[in-house]
């Protein structure tokens, strides 16, 4: 079997990864992740996991190399990781009993050939008091995390109801992963 490699230090994503196997290499992509607001927002976030699967493949084409990338959508804003408290705390403002899209794209590569999914998402949250907000961003939770909340931590608190793939909101399809990997390896 060929070495495993996830272009990811995504402590969510290792974790998805590690259902399907231990047996996997981290090696972190050093890429622009600037997305252009021009663009089609399924184009980029697709070529933006490939860029990051095909970075670290460039340097290891005898392994099998996963690349993710996860935007939280809201009104046609991109919410990425917050720039500080004030930046969460407005994020957490608009998806308040809000319901907002989540996308994450992913490329396995092998071989030279890239397998591609998107995997689209709605999250609805509950409508959150000030106080709720301010105790969650206290946790620092929401400061590394897109759109300012991480779905399986505090933040399940607030949600709704979910419409998509809940792993896929955590970062990374494991059922595409698993189709594809078990057809390729």
């Amino acid at each position: 079997m060929k070495k495993l490699i996830l272009a990811s230090n995504s402590p969510r994503r290792k974790e998805i990864l590690s259902i399907y196997t231990k047996d996997f290499d981290v090696i972190v992509s050093d890429i622009d992740e600037t997305i252009n607001k021009e663009n089609n927002l399924y184009d980029e976030i697709s070529n933006l996991s490939f860029k990051k699967a095909n970075a670290v493949f460039k340097n290891h084409e005898n392994s099998v190399v996963i690349g993710c990338d996860t935007i939280v959508v809201f009104n046609n804003e991109v919410l990425g990781k917050p720039k500080n408290i004030s930046d969460a705390k407005r994020m957490l403002k608009l998806l308040s009993n809000q319901t907002h899209e989540v996308i994450t794209a992913t490329t396995i590569i092998k071989n030279k050939r890239p397998y591609k999914n998107i995997s689209i998402s709605y999250v609805t949250f509950k409508k959150l008091s000030n106080k709720e907000i301010d105790y969650y961003i206290s946790t620092k939770e929401p400061l590394d995390k897109a759109g300012a909340y991480g779905i399986q931590g505090y933040a399940s608190c607030f949600i709704k109801k979910i419409d998509g793939d809940f792993y896929s909101i955590m970062g990374m399809p494991i059922n595409f992963i698993y189709e594809t990997l078990n057809k390729i390896l």
